[in-house]
């Protein structure tokens, strides 16, 4: 008996020790532009949110906005994968009403302005697949020099003065304001 229990002993060490090594994973390393997400209202103890956005957050780390985000080029409003913009009610993007639902959010930067898109384009990896063809809306926005500086992209929502919500869109010292009504 004294053999067996000492078999069975060693026999399920064994098997522990294959469990743990086959359960052990490797995690990568933290991206270099994390994740985030921005949503009105931003009140986490709110539960029914209007708009949420999911974005990266690239950094200058030395370099210009103008670098990283061309002039007249499609940018996926953020890095890694473009950004994907919810809304859980029906809202007015400029002129045009968009339905509840997910969408991809894309902006083109100008001398003075950048054009906000929003596509029907789901689970995309940068901007390199965009297709004008997916377009639901466009609106362009003025920009504005603002004297802090932001390292990190950054989008934040707020309420508008005229009604409605505003998505603001910072890095480096540019600013744009995209305003979304809803009713």
């Amino acid at each position: 008996m004294k053999k067996s229990t000492l078999i069975s002993t060693i026999a399920m060490a064994f098997l522990m020790l294959i469990s743990i090594t086959i359960n052990a994973q490797e995690f990568p390393k933290l991206d270099k532009s994390p994740m985030d997400a921005s949503s009105f209202p931003s009140d986490y103890k709110e539960p029914n949110k209007l708009i949420k956005i999911i974005y990266s957050r690239p950094e200058l780390r030395g370099r210009s906005v103008e670098e990283l985000v061309p002039k007249g080029e499609v940018w996926r409003t953020g890095a890694n994968e473009a950004a994907e913009l919810t809304l859980y009610v029906p809202m007015k993007f400029g002129e045009v009403e968009i339905g509840a639902g997910t969408y991809t959010l894309y902006v083109i930067s100008g001398d003075n302005e950048w054009t906000v898109i929003i596509s029907k384009d789901l689970n995309v990896w940068g901007s390199y697949f965009y297709s004008e063809g997916n377009d639901i809306a466009r609106l362009t926005v003025e920009t504005s020099i603002n004297k802090d500086s932001l390292e990190a992209f950054s989008i934040v929502f707020g309420k508008s003065e005229k009604g409605g919500i505003n998505m603001h869109l910072g890095w480096g010292n540019t600013r744009a304001i995209v305003p979304f009504k809803y009713e």
